[in-house]
């Protein structure tokens, strides 16, 4: 072994290099559905499309007591409902804007436990914690979550195989508004997302800024009018991810390179007394 470095020298590095480049490509090679065009073009249902002439309404990273109500008091003038992607440790510090999610008739769905960056694999660590958010959201919903949205939209084996067992559907989004900038405004969030809007798309907005830039959460607040009525003028439907029948059973090309397409009962969760969200 190499002094100070723990890695194998000689011949046995290069023994044991195509072994460790098999496995990081394995790891994180899923986790090129993040670019945009391969996404919609080849994984269309990972990709949020659904019936033409709906639009998903999605938010992530919450939920926040300081800004979640007043993205639900806005939505509740605007007549519309919408998917909340929530972190489990989110739900559990603030309980009573998640359940107040649930009351107002807005779908819940599960962004992971924390929002980390998974660049080493740890298959152990996404499913236990998957499972701990799994739970954590249907509690508050109660029903057992169906969709699953990735810190970061970065979906790599461990856990795509993790939402598979759990029982979650994966799903990014085909526009979004980058309102996670410093420098996001409502006019550039909405601007943003008219340049990707389209019949069938799901829209990504945050209502926190959790791992945005401080206050960015105003910006998709700001557009979020102008975006619903810029999806009623083209004719579009705007609603959560349950009426938005996203194409495709499966996204089996995911499925094989992962080996995931079986749900272990050893992955059950304490959720799985809860009854399933509607299909």
């Amino acid at each position: 072994m190499r002094e100070g470095f723990g890695f194998p020298a000689g011949p046995a590095a290069y023994a044991v290099a195509p072994v460790l480049v098999t496995a990081a490509l394995a790891h994180i090679g899923p986790a090129a559905t993040w670019l945009p065009k391969l996404r919609r073009r080849r994984f269309p249902g990972l990709a949020g499309q659904g019936r033409p002439g709906h639009v998903a309404l999605t938010f992530d990273d919450g939920p926040d007591p300081a800004s979640t109500p007043r993205f639900l008091d806005v939505l509740d003038g605007l007549g519309v409902r919408a998917t909340f992607f929530v972190l489990g440790e989110n739900v559990v510090r603030h309980p009573e804007p998640a359940l107040e999610l649930a009351r107002r008739g807005h779908e819940l769905a599960v962004h992971g436990w924390a929002h980390d960056r998974p660049w080493l694999p740890s298959p152990a660590r996404d499913a236990r914690e998957l499972r701990r958010a799994v739970h954590a959201v249907g509690e508050v919903a109660g029903c057992v979550p169906r969709w699953y949205r990735p810190p970061y939209g970065i979906l790599t084996s461990g856990r795509w195989a993790a939402a598979r067992r759990a029982g979650l559907r994966p799903v990014l989004w085909t526009a979004w508004g980058k309102d996670w900038r410093p420098d996001a405004t409502p006019a550039s969030v909405r601007a943003t997302v008219a340049a990707d809007l389209c019949g069938g798309g799901t829209v990504l907005l945050h209502d926190t800024d959790h791992a945005s830039a401080p206050g960015s959460w105003r910006a998709a607040l700001g557009a979020l009018p102008g975006i619903v009525r810029d999806c009623r003028e083209a004719g579009l439907a705007v609603g959560p991810l349950s009426e938005h029948e996203v194409n495709g059973a499966e996204e089996r090309g995911l499925d094989r390179a992962e080996g995931a397409g079986q749900r272990g009962t050893s992955d059950a969760t304490p959720s799985d007394t809860l009854p399933r969200a509607s299909r």
